[in-house]
């Protein structure tokens, strides 16, 4: 963590009105600017927020302070425009390694315990088994909250080319685990689509019910380009780019996690990111 650059922000805005890809929701909620993890794959790397700041993605961290109350002020403005619909986090991990010194996610949570009139459903979308710390707090939220946690692959060793300062994988299936025990809804994000064993179907069916598939074609908001522009196609190995680079590899995944999980607890690309209510399975 020697290499992280950290700022702490006041007054900046929480909720941001969204649309495109998220337009299931109506405000997207970015605990923080920047993520640590710094994943090659990312998306956000190409997007304004990362292109226009000073540092190289994946070595800064800008933390939001003062949440708790500015939040309680943007719930109410919004709820007086509608609906209520957040999607945490669009653009960082709101889990990354900084949460456990900052607190800015639980502030968030804390804020929307307080007056769970003010909004209607929270996803919260993280890699990071720091997750499972606020356990209670996110049942607390109860069917208004959703826990979905990337697991782009069963292979550590797949992880560590494209994610390397990503936690590990069985540190992730055993937060899944940890989530669905304590009567958490979750789903295992297979977002995006990375090289992975026969078994993992088996894996994650022993961890979780519900199961999103999305490739670095069809996730990455530009039709694939920003994902070549990333050069990725070098991680891979010469077998694993004839199988799960060139071709349809979001099918191939299907396919095997498909052995394991009824069709309508399998959801593809968008459908997978949405409210629960919103939702269409492959049925």
């Amino acid at each position: 963590m020697d290499r992280i650059t950290v700022t702490e922000l006041e007054g900046r805005t929480l909720l941001t009105r969204t649309g495109g890809y998220l337009d299931g929701y109506d405000y997207t909620l970015n605990p923080y600017v920047g993520c640590v993890f710094g994943c090659h794959y990312c998306y956000v790397r190409a997007m304004p927020v990362a292109r226009f700041h000073a540092g190289e993605w994946g070595t800064y961290v800008d933390v939001k302070r003062t949440v708790e109350r500015r939040l309680d002020r943007e719930l109410a403005a919004a709820r007086r425009r509608g609906s209520v619909r957040i999607f945490m986090s669009s653009a960082t991990d709101p889990y990354q390694p900084m949460e456990a010194r900052f607190r800015v996610t639980r502030s968030v949570l804390d804020a929307l315990i307080r007056q769970p009139e003010a909004f209607d459903f929270l996803f919260i979308q993280t890699r990071s088994p720091l997750v499972t710390a606020d356990l209670e707090r996110i049942r607390a939220l109860g069917d208004k909250a959703l826990v979905s946690i990337t697991v782009e692959t069963d292979l550590d060793d797949v992880r560590k080319r494209f994610s390397p300062a990503a936690p590990p994988i069985p540190l992730r299936l055993r937060a899944l685990y940890t989530l669905r025990e304590a009567g958490i809804r979750t789903q295992a994000a297979v977002a995006p689509v990375l090289p992975m064993s026969d078994d993992f179907g088996r894996r994650l069916a022993d961890v979780v019910d519900d199961v999103v598939i999305d490739s670095l074609f069809t996730g990455d908001g530009a039709n694939g380009r920003r994902s070549r522009s990333f050069r990725l196609e070098e991680r891979y190995t010469d077998e694993e780019r004839t199988v799960w680079w060139d071709g349809c590899p979001d099918q191939r995944a299907y396919e095997r996690i498909a052995r394991y999980f009824p069709k309508e607890h399998i959801f593809l690309s968008r459908d997978g990111f949405l409210p629960p209510s919103l939702r269409q399975t492959d049925s």
